[in-house]
């Protein structure tokens, strides 16, 4: 079935929308700025720099994806959000330590000019910040308003035809879903309440959503995965995506784990912990937001290695998470993962990953694929969850009666398949089949 003809064309000016301005909004805006001159590579970016195969391998179509979907262009962006302090990017981006001064001169006067919205702030949500350029506290309902009115003046004042979310502020603390949480009605009814299980990241997202406008949610928060929030989403035909932006140690997991599947080698046990210093260590340093991270991390590896389909080989995993906030590091984050697998007739054998890796950079490119291909899911009418961009999260968002995939390379598969399907073509499944139907075509 060809979809192409349900699909609206990309005009005017995307804008996106950006709640949390600091290292990673800062880099990713930097980097399209700096794309746009020409003056960097949008590495580790799918939609600007991956191929994807079209037809038979004989064919030899391996356009672009960019080239081969409607995705809006980096010409078009337009950027903008909220944060809990009010410098602008510029600013926000050498405080975060990220990016060369050098290279933040160059775009200088474009970031200059993006000054963040005050935010919607909560301390109880996240206690080692203190926010200085918040909204005052008002009732919930009406600080849910103010980030309607938020969205709808900045769309007017960028001229912009569409707009899509994405956040990148920090993890919330852990909270399990409340009676609150289960319908629509009852979150509208807790927002007009003040009730205290309805965190800021879930304001952001019922503004977004009221407004039609995607929502991707970059952090772990218990937010978009409610029934209330995945209700708006199908009310107003808006897609949602998340959760937690999978970049450093957990997407090593996601690479090598299906590795060790596919070779059938046992796993006794996984060791990781981190060391960071940026704004997100520091939220992270209390332990009821790492709580929230720990949980996001932890079902990675137990969703690939599946213990009850073979408790032989991963029934009995010892799988350990931890984090430590360490100033001097910055924006690098250094992972190390201890593996302690078994082979042939038990035999130990260890793989030990040491990962120096920058967070944000690895981000970065997330945040752009993300808004983009939102975008394009919206002007396809897709609504609702979009398990096809499970690909970019750490827990992938899924309809309720689904376990999540976290194997990156079939998430890959989906990822692409799903763009194969709206834009017409035939789906790959890797059969290898290809020789054979052209074997029969011959005889």
């Amino acid at each position: 079935m060809n979809m192409n003809h349900l699909i609206a064309q990309t005009k005017g000016k995307l804008g996106i929308l950006l709640p949390g301005m600091g290292a990673v909004a800062t880099t990713f805006v930097a980097g399209v700025l700096a794309a746009r001159k020409g003056i960097a590579h949008p590495t580790g970016s799918l939609t600007q720099t991956a191929n994807i195969r079209l037809g038979k391998r004989t064919e030899n179509r391996n356009p672009k994806i960019k080239d081969f979907v409607p995705l809006a262009s980096l010409d078009s962006l337009v950027f903008g959000g909220w944060d809990v302090y009010g410098d602008n990017m510029y600013e926000a981006a050498l405080n975060a330590g990220v990016l060369e001064p050098h290279t933040l001169a160059q775009v200088r006067p474009e970031l200059e000019r993006i000054v963040p919205m005050k935010a919607v702030f909560d301390k109880h949500y996240a206690r080692n910040l203190d926010g200085t350029h918040v909204k005052p506290q008002t009732s919930k309902l009406a600080l849910v308003e103010e980030l309607i009115a938020d969205i709808e003046d900045f769309k007017q004042a960028n001229d912009c035809e569409r707009l899509v979310m994405v956040w990148c502020a920090s993890t919330e603390i852990y909270h399990e879903a409340q009676e609150v949480h289960s319908s629509l009605a009852k979150f509208e009814e807790g927002l007009a309440n003040n009730h205290p299980a309805i965190a800021p990241s879930m304001m952001y997202a019922y503004a977004a959503l009221k407004s039609g406008v995607p929502f991707a949610m970059g952090a772990p928060n218990l937010c978009l995965d409610i029934p209330a929030l995945e209700e708006l989403a199908l009310l107003t035909n808006t897609p949602i995506a998340g959760k937690d932006f999978k970049t450093g140690q957990t997407l090593m997991k996601t690479i090598v784990a299906p590795g060790l599947r596919a070779r059938a080698l046992g796993v006794r046990g996984w060791f990781s912990t981190n060391i960071l210093g940026n704004r997100d260590g520091l939220v992270l340093d209390a332990p009821e937001n790492f709580k929230t991270k720990e949980v996001s991390k932890g079902s990675v590896l137990e969703g690939i290695l599946d213990g009850e389909q073979n408790p032989e080989l991963w029934g009995d995993i010892h799988h350990k998470v931890r984090i430590e906030y360490y100033p001097p590091l910055g924006d690098n984050k250094e992972g190390w993962d201890n593996i302690d697998i078994f082979g042939w007739m038990g035999y130990q054998m260890q793989i030990k990953i040491n990962f120096l890796c920058r967070d944000s950079i690895l981000a970065a490119p997330i945040v752009l694929d993300l808004a983009l291909f939102l975008d394009f899911a919206k002007r396809a009418e897709l609504s609702g969850i979009q398990e096809w961009l499970s690909f970019y999260w750490k827990a992938p968002q899924t309809l309720p009666e689904l376990e999540p995939i976290h194997d990156l390379f079939k998430q890959l598969e989906k990822l692409e398949n799903t763009l194969r399907y709206l834009m017409g073509e035939e789906l790959i499944t890797n059969l290898g089949m290809d020789y054979y139907e052209d074997v029969a075509e011959e005889i």
